[in-house]
């Protein structure tokens, strides 16, 4: 599949100007001693990881994409590499080259990993217009390039839970040929988070692959055809905990073994972008093609789940997304820079599911109730913008854009955008803005159970009614300020409050690993974020903190998956959403200390995340330390050689990210415990 490339509005600096955004970070990075900054074309908050950045990382090139953006300001972890930004569940928005890409089922932080990427930016805060559906922050990616970043590299790295992560990358160019690929595999004993806490978890084996390549090629001098691919294959069994009594009888049989359970789950997703890019003058824009198509297989234990809880539910889920992006830049003159553009989805989502249940009377004889469903989804979206120079110190972005779905429900919303970014002085920028969002649900996640089939069973739900789930509309506001105290010290801080109507959430009902939505009738969320980075030499840190509050009221779709006590609660009140986290802080330091060495140090704090009846209280507060070291060196007629040690958890911290309780929430989720592990590569 192909996708065509126009270095599109605000993307405008994304696609050929995507270099643009990283570049103008890189040197907010070099002045002002940290990774986090203000885009002045676009009023947005940025917060970017080069190269350099993902090496100071716990497992560097190794790491996810989603490892490496849990250190950026106010993100919080969740369990299966989920992230929530800014009191947000997921709702991602996910830009390789410039060009979004669909999230798919089970996410998307797992398609990547540190090797492929050459940076990653966070883009927070009142996004600008060209950013649209997807908005609690954008994961801007760019690629590592042939013709910047030759040759090649393989390795291997493993350690604690039986990890083997073998992986390779190359790249080059010839004649206008521009190249690029990289691909790992990994095994590991410990695929999910241990529901136990202990250091080692019972069937817990995980099997992975994932690769991605790049193409580029100069159709006319200035006109540049771009192919993109990638794929991830993910084989998890689901961890058991030991010593479980029976809940049921089935045919008379209450021998029940919780340890021997052996359910399975396949994640598989595969995209490809196909576009031109092109540039001239004034003018700058993208056109661009993208498929995905994404899958989850779980496969329960039926005999086990029957007895330990009343259901074994055999669940395959298929979603397939084409969509189109076109976006155009033109810069007027010296005080206006004009971008327009428009997105549009299509995406099939195909629900099958073999529901094994017990009746809540009589015998108990197992039968199976069998669901197949499709829903269609269609998303469109036009927007415009001007960036607006009054004067050199002074920016206003104005814009709108106007989105349309069509899916379990029909609806549109005209969106205006603005922001005003000042730089106070040399040393201080200050930003104030405004958006007004819109956000379909996510149609790979969409369902329409039959809920009258399953009176009588144990899997009746409470309430009999299902309303479809409507989008969210909110309006966003944010302040940010950042000061470069010195030529070593940089100080940000960021305020932003959203106010919501239909505000969305996700939960997981059952076993297997997908995610329900559902919608509040009304939300809010508000918080601070404070940064910090130092620079001296060889020395380096930086440290967030962020305090958040998010908040729902009123239950209005899927209320089959919650109980009527939980509804009745909601419907007085405002709960927090069960991602919710009062404070999230991250940190992390890194040392060259001689040649071709490096010592890099981290943490992660959490005060946790909701627990208990309606999300009304938290678990446990944590904090993990990190550290590793590595060293670069050559071996004579071998060339250059990295070997590198982490050890993640130093402390060996037991600490729990959900204890199986609260709104949403399918079992206790402990986090990683100490881990040792080693790597060694070469490059050629």
């Amino acid at each position: 599949m192909l996708v065509l490339a126009l270095p599109m509005p605000a993307l405008a600096q994304e696609a050929a100007s995507f270099a643009e955004l990283p570049e103008l970070v890189v040197e907010t990075a070099r002045a002002a001693a940290s990774r986090t900054g203000q885009d002045p074309g676009s009023g947005a908050s940025v917060t970017r990881f080069g190269r350099e950045e993902i090496q100071a990382l716990p497992q560097g090139e190794a790491a996810t994409l989603n490892q490496v953006l849990l250190f950026a300001p106010g993100v919080v972890q969740e369990a299966a590499g989920d992230l929530h930004v800014r009191g947000d569940h997921r709702n991602l928005q996910y830009r390789i080259e410039g060009i979004a890409i669909p999230e798919g089922i089970s996410g998307f932080g797992a398609l990547l990993e540190g090797r492929s990427v050459s940076s990653v930016s966070l883009v927070t805060g009142a996004l600008p217009a060209q950013y649209g559906q997807r908005t609690a922050a954008v994961v801007d990616i760019r690629l590592r390039d042939g013709l910047t970043d030759p040759g090649g590299s393989i390795g291997i790295s493993g350690g604690s839970n039986g990890l083997i992560q073998p992986g390779a990358s190359y790249g080059g160019a010839a004649g206008g040929l521009r190249y690029f690929m990289s691909g790992n595999l990994l095994f590991s004993d410990r695929g999910l988070e241990n529901p136990t806490g202990s250091a080692s978890s019972l069937h817990n084996e995980t099997r992975q692959g994932r690769g991605v390549v790049q193409l580029s090629y100069p159709v006319t001098d200035t006109t540049r055809a771009i192919l993109i691919a990638g794929t991830v294959q993910q084989r998890f069994q689901i961890p058991n905990i030991a010593g479980q009594p029976a809940a049921y009888s089935v045919l008379g049989n209450t021998m029940f073994d919780s340890g021997a359970l052996r359910s399975r789950q396949w994640n598989r997703s595969h995209f490809a972008i196909a576009g031109a890019r092109y540039e001239s003058g004034p003018w700058e824009a993208v056109l661009a093609l993208n498929l995905r198509q994404t899958s989850l297989n779980y496969l329960p234990d039926v005999q086990g789940e029957l007895l330990g809880g009343g259901v074994a539910s055999r669940v395959l889920r298929q979603n397939l997304s084409i969509g189109a992006q076109g976006d155009v830049t033109w810069r007027l003159n010296e005080a206006h820079t004009l971008r327009a553009g428009f997105t549009a989805s299509h995406d099939i989502t195909r629900n099958a599911s073999d529901n094994t249940v017990l009746p809540l009377s009589g015998p108990d004889t197992p039968y199976t109730i069998s669901e197949r469903g499709r829903i269609a989804s269609r998303l469109f979206g036009l927007y415009a913008l001007d960036e607006w120079r009054l004067t050199p110190d002074l920016t206003l972005n104005l814009g709108a854009r106007f989105d349309h779905m069509d899916q379990q429900v029909t609806a549109s919303q005209l969106s205006p955008r603005a922001s005003l970014v000042w730089q106070a002085t040399e040393k201080t920028s200050v930003s104030l803005g405004y958006a007004r969002t819109f956000t379909p649900a996510p149609a790979e996640l969409l369902a329409l159970p039959a809920l009258a089939r399953y009176a009588g069973s144990t899997l009746q739900p409470e309430v009999f009614r299902n309303d479809p789930v409507r989008p969210e509309r909110a309006h966003y506001i944010n302040l940010g300020i950042r000061h470069r105290l010195n030529e070593e010290v940089t100080l940000g801080v960021e305020l932003y409050h959203r106010t919501v109507r239909d505000m969305q959430d996700l939960g997981q009902f059952g076993r297997a690993l997908v995610f329900s939505p559902y919608n509040y009738q009304r939300g809010r969320a508000h918080g601070v974020e404070f940064s910090a980075g130092w620079r001296r030499g060889s020395l380096s840190a930086q440290a967030s903190l962020a305090i958040s509050r998010s908040e729902g009221r009123g239950l209005i779709s899927s209320q089959y998956v919650w109980s009527a006590a939980e509804q009745a609660q909601v419907a007085s009140k405002y709960v927090r959403t069960d991602h919710d986290q009062l404070i999230t802080g991250s940190a992390g330091a890194s040392w060259q200390g001689w040649e071709g060495g490096t010592v890099n140090a981290s943490l992660l704090y959490g005060s946790g995340m909701r627990r208990g009846f309606a999300n009304s209280q938290s678990v446990t507060p944590y904090v993990t330390v990190n550290l590793g070291v590595s060293h670069r060196f050559t071996l004579p007629r071998a060339g250059q050689w990295v070997a590198r040690l982490d050890v993640i958890n130093l402390f060996d911290r037991r600490y729990m990210l959900r204890d199986g309780t609260g709104i949403g929430v399918g079992a206790p989720q402990y986090g990683l415990r100490r881990a040792v592990l080693a790597g060694l590569s070469t490059e050629f």
